[in-house]
């Protein structure tokens, strides 16, 4: 086979069945699932599918009314798309790593900005930090996973994942911040000295603590997933 030649191209990105059940990796990138029946997925994350499969935007009522008033406040980012049918379904979202979660009966929360993709038979709720959400425009709202089933979140690059400890909290920049051990409940902690001298939106100024037992998972990017208010 000829060096950068077509066919070498496409034996070296050809999509591959690992055979590893529901959800794959294709790559660090890209989620195939192996869809027969039903999965929730972020909105806008399809780039690819065969078979048959109906895409359904999430009705306005179909969750309760309870989850409908929050998605009135936290906006876009937690809007979901139903895949329904039988195939192999494709996702992604703008080349961020992906990671593949299996749920046995624990809790987690995630930044709604990146969930990307989780089974029916999971529990899940809108949370809003309503410390937040008088300092930033739109506040900080994430989603609580619970159940047994698999998950897909999103991270900028390679996640790092810390321990925390109780009487050792760690604090963290909340644009930074993607997933929590569900026990845990971060505080906003504010340094009036950096946030007269940055300004208000700064990761500096504002920070997330956790203190307890259970983990928080960061990635090393700063994400701008809200605007700072004033």
């Amino acid at each position: 086979m000829a060096r950068y030649s077509i066919d070498e191209f496409v034996a070296a990105t050809v999509q591959k069945d690992l055979n590893e059940g529901l959800f794959e990796l294709e790559s660090a990138r890209m989620l195939e699932i192996n869809l027969n029946g039903m999965i929730w997925t972020k909105m806008g994350s399809m780039v690819a599918y065969h078979g048959h499969i109906k895409f359904e935007r999430e009705g306005i009522m179909e969750q309760g009314v309870g989850k409908f008033l929050k998605k009135m406040v936290t906006g876009e980012g937690a809007k979901l798309t139903k895949a329904t049918g039988q195939g192999k379904l494709y996702l992604a979202d703008s080349g961020k790593s992906i990671q593949i979660l299996r749920l046995q009966g624990e809790s987690i929360f995630i930044n709604g900005n990146d969930l990307l993709a989780f089974e029916p038979s999971i529990q899940w709720d809108i949370r809003m930090m309503k410390q937040l959400s008088a300092m930033f425009a739109g506040g900080l709202f994430n989603v609580r996973l619970e159940g047994q089933g698999m998950i897909a979140i999103t991270s900028h690059f390679e996640p790092l994942t810390l321990i925390v400890h109780p009487g050792y909290p760690v604090c963290t920049d909340p644009n930074a911040t993607i997933a929590w051990s569900g026990n845990l409940s971060p505080r906003i902690k504010t340094d009036m000295q950096l946030k007269t001298f940055i300004g208000r939106g700064s990761g500096e100024s504002f920070q997330m603590e956790f203190d307890g037992e259970g983990f928080v998972v960061i990635q090393p990017f700063e994400e701008v997933i809200f605007q700072g208010a004033g």
